[in-house]
């Protein structure tokens, strides 16, 4: 199964919802340059948070990539991963329609997780 989080969906989770349930997100962040980076994790609100404070060495740290502009839910890590997979291997205008057919607007998808 594969729930697919847009910018229209509330993305307002208490932090329990997010653990209660093996869950896996695949998901995509950018910049104000709009370089794309697509990543797997098991704690969605954790991970981008390491990313928005450069918590995590490497591409994102260097290139500033602090928005999350899509998120795919998936409950089988399997999946998950063969997503990201699929993803990361795209040229980066597939990669461009997939973000813009859920988020037209680049909205960053975390914008409230931290208020």
């Amino acid at each position: 199964m594969v729930v697919i989080l847009s910018a229209a969906k509330n993305l307002n989770f208490e932090r329990n919802d997010l653990n209660a349930m093996n869950q896996y997100y695949v998901y995509i962040m950018t910049n104000r340059s709009k370089t794309l980076y697509a990543g797997i994790t098991n704690d969605i609100k954790k991970r981008v948070y390491q990313h928005k404070s450069k918590l995590i060495e490497g591409f994102t740290k260097k290139y500033n990539i602090t928005r999350l502009v899509y998120v795919e839910t998936f409950r089988d890590v399997n999946s998950a991963i063969a997503r990201e997979k699929v993803i990361k291997g795209w040229l980066r205008k597939k990669k461009i329609a997939l973000i813009e057919e859920q988020n037209p607007e680049w909205k960053d998808l975390s914008e409230n997780w931290y208020d």
